[in-house]
């Protein structure tokens, strides 16, 4: 991050750690803490957000005093927003976003984990899972999948696919948007934002699941 710290796996670390890891703070200074939502620690193996506070990263970004309110704890730890959690060999796996947390029902949904399985799809070019809103649960998933040229997919399929890589069913995406490409940002990053927008209208329409149509549904 370029907000300071660095993590590197050993020479010396087993195959699997080196494979499955990022590695460790570089500087023995370096103070690294995985919290709940509640900013309590949580237990090893656990999921939980980055706090970082080492003597090369930063204690705060020039003139937002509001900001760094919010993005640094009183006691000066970098609030990353990076989802982690530390493998028994001390090193760190990185889970995703926190803001890319889809909250269904309570059980929070790692996007970044649902897409990296379908782009294991040989059908699937580039995925962007967003949270759509949900009356009952909050929060449901849809994925925005772009194929790549002559590949075909339907959400049944889709879901078919998942459940056989083992993902749990309450992290199976309930929407299917086939799309040519995705909303940019400023910054060049996936707009997801305008997805989700996409995603909410989409679902208001009752669009069907018929093949010149992008949006399929499953039954609640």
């Amino acid at each position: 991050m370029a907000e300071g710290l660095l993590c590197f796996v050993r020479l010396d670390d087993p195959p699997d750690v080196r494979y499955e890891t990022v590695g460790r703070p570089v500087c023995p200074d370096d103070e690294l803490l995985l919290v709940d939502e509640d900013g309590n620690p949580v237990r090893d193996g656990e999921v939980g957000e980055l706090l970082v506070r080492g003597p090369y990263t930063l204690r705060g970004y020039y003139g937002v005093p509001e900001y760094n309110a919010r993005t640094f704890t009183p006691d000066g730890f970098y609030r990353s927003g990076d989802l982690m959690r530390r493998h028994p060999s001390g090193n760190y796996i990185v889970e995703g976003r926190k803001k890319d947390l889809i909250n269904r029902g309570g059980e929070k949904i790692s996007a970044e984990e649902v897409e990296n399985l379908i782009l294991s799809h040989p059908a699937v070019l580039n995925v962007a899972c967003v949270p759509m809103p949900d009356p009952v649960l909050g929060e449901r998933m849809c994925a925005f999948v772009i194929l790549r040229e002559r590949g075909t997919m339907t959400l049944d399929e889709l879901v078919a696919f998942l459940a056989e890589k083992g993902l749990a069913r309450f992290k199976l995406p309930e929407r299917l948007e086939l799309v040519d490409d995705f909303p940019l940002s400023k910054f060049g990053k996936v707009a997801k934002n305008i997805l989700s927008e996409m995603a909410a209208a989409q679902a208001q329409t009752g669009a069907g699941s018929a093949p010149t149509e992008t949006g399929v549904q499953r039954p609640r």
